[in-house]
């Protein structure tokens, strides 16, 4: 059954935040283990809870989805992903803030929504499926892909 919990068929937009995360040459990604955008690879982040700043949202999404401790930082992308059904029915539509952000600890394991969770390098980018705006951010942003 569709639940608004689950960020399906919801009422209204949600936000949501991501962190880009950079450990010397490779970056931090996760493929994602859930809807939308199952099976895609992106950077890590999830919904922002009710009292938390988006900072502390990208840190505590970041840890539990990788086991990576972040330091977040500012905004360095906002865009809407809105995603319908066949009906028509908006099924996704997120508000997602990425946030650059500074690697402090650990090594990255996959938890909670993602499927895998790793260090990525520009030259292993082309061989994932990796997000489009993931692509665009990283490439437009900090010079990192092709």
């Amino acid at each position: 059954m569709d639940t608004v919990e689950d960020g399906r068929y919801p009422e209204r937009p949600r936000v949501a935040v991501g962190a880009v995360v950079f450990n010397y040459d490779r970056v931090l990604l996760v493929e994602r283990g859930k809807p939308p955008s199952a099976g895609t690879w992106a950077i890590p982040g999830g919904s922002v809870q009710l009292g938390e700043t988006l900072r502390q949202a990208a840190e505590r999404e970041v840890l539990e989805e990788t086991g990576v401790v972040i330091r977040a930082g500012e905004p360095v992308l906002t865009f809407e992903a809105i995603e319908t059904d066949a009906g028509g029915r908006v099924r996704f539509h997120y508000v997602i803030v990425d946030l650059a952000a500074e690697h402090l600890d650990g090594e990255p394991r996959a938890s909670s929504d993602a499927a895998a969770a790793r260090w990525v390098s520009a030259d292993e980018l082309p061989q994932l499926n990796v997000n489009r705006k993931t692509r665009e951010l990283l490439k437009k942003r900090f010079g990192f892909g092709t």
